[in-house]
């Protein structure tokens, strides 16, 4: 069961810094303290802090998804063919305004 963490009293120009690196990060704070808290205890047992857990070259930690340049590079790498077996999102539209 997830557990509930807070800290209190923290200082203004701290917090300031704290959302200025969840921004940086495209994070939210919430995320950003995540993100600092798994790097730690990453960083103290000497291993993966969860399966799935990876560290990103910039040093944040990734858990299961891809980097947009990650996912673009995979992209450009295919052709753009519609997927076999599947309607075209515009067929889709069209019978759906047609059936109105």
């Amino acid at each position: 069961m997830p557990v509930n963490l807070s800290i209190k009293g923290v200082p203004d120009d701290l917090a300031e810094r704290l959302r200025a690196r969840a921004e940086r990060h495209h994070r939210s704070l919430q995320g950003e303290l995540m993100a600092i808290v798994e790097q730690a205890a990453l960083a103290e047992s000497g291993g993966a802090a969860h399966a799935g857990t990876t560290v990103a070259p910039h040093g944040s930690l990734r858990q299961g998804w891809k980097t947009i340049e990650e996912l673009m590079a995979e992209r450009r790498q295919r052709p753009l063919t519609a997927t076999p077996g599947l309607p075209l999102a515009v067929d889709i539209v069209r019978a759906d305004r047609d059936s109105r």
